[in-house]
């Protein structure tokens, strides 16, 4: 008994920190979706009002925010995750300096801070003779002007993606190369003798299926870092909402509702929305990479 006791003394201050800035938050913006709340007026309960506008009266939310997102998921995240996938497999079959050297520069990117990367990024693409890619695209006579390639509704999507891959080779990133680089030898050799003839069936029964842990750990870290990465789109063009709602995503609408509109009540209900999807694709990753 004294024992247990003294492993939730351990685990109480975990417990603790989970509570205030997890668990009580939630809560909280799950009372606040129910009622009408601008932050300073007490919260007028208006039941399940606020999720019926989101899901039938927001026309941002339907026409653009929620298949900016759903783009933005796939190519950014699922594409990076495959992207972080391929390169650590990659890198495994190179000798470890090269592997080294390849794997610190691959990462570096996702250490850059939020504004050295909007800087660098808002430099390349400036809508002026001075952007980079302004200026190599009209010295080679591909461009008769410049291009307002951040406030253009046809550009600023892939712009946010492409910024979004260039930093995805994350933590996840070295996990599965770590567990690529562990999938023990023999393994390989008894698969040869069963009948594996090349490196993509090596891939598919034995590579992917011994670096499970890795897989998952990699699937959660591109989810986090690709709803994270939301932020890119008012980074890059300065505005919040973006220019045409062109690369608005679900956290700029909480941002948009929340903080410029001060419509608290209905920002809550959409981060619940969005906390439901985070939710369901967990889940889905656990299902296929977690323990059977």
């Amino acid at each position: 008994m004294n024992k247990n006791k003294g492993v939730f003394v351990l685990m109480a201050p975990y417990f603790t920190l989970y509570a205030v800035f997890i668990l009580l938050p939630i809560l909280l913006a799950g009372a606040l979706s129910f009622s009408n709340f601008n932050g300073v007026r007490f919260p007028d309960f208006t039941g399940l009002r606020n999720y019926v506008v989101l899901l039938t009266q927001d026309p941002v939310f339907l026409r653009n925010v929620l298949p900016n997102t759903l783009r933005f998921a796939v190519l950014a995240g699922l594409g990076g995750y495959a992207l972080s996938f391929f390169l650590a497999w990659s890198l495994a079959q190179i000798t470890p300096r090269i592997r080294t050297v390849f794997a610190v520069l691959l990462y570096l990117p996702s250490m850059t801070g939020g504004i050295i990367l909007t800087a660098v990024w808002s430099i390349v693409f400036a809508g002026n003779e001075s952007g980079y890619l302004n200026g190599l695209l009209m010295s080679w006579g591909f461009l008769p002007r410049p291009i307002q390639w951040l406030q253009d509704p046809d550009y600023l999507l892939p712009i946010m993606i492409l910024v979004s891959l260039w930093s995805s080779m994350g933590v996840g990133f070295l996990a599965m190369l770590a567990g690529i680089l562990n999938v023990d030898k023999e393994l390989y050799d008894a698969a040869r003798i069963d009948g594996v003839r090349n490196r993509a069936q090596e891939l598919i029964y034995v590579t992917i299926p011994s670096m499970r842990p890795q897989m998952l750990f990699g699937a959660v870290m591109a989810i986090v870092g690709t709803f994270q990465n939301g932020a890119i789109g008012p980074a890059l063009t300065g505005s919040n909402p973006t220019p045409q709602y062109a690369g608005q995503l679900i956290v700029n609408h909480v941002e948009d509702y929340g903080f410029i509109r001060f419509e608290m009540g209905y920002a809550a209900a959409v981060s619940l929305a969005l906390l439901a999807g985070i939710w369901l694709i967990s889940r889905l990753a656990w299902k296929v990479f977690g323990d059977e």
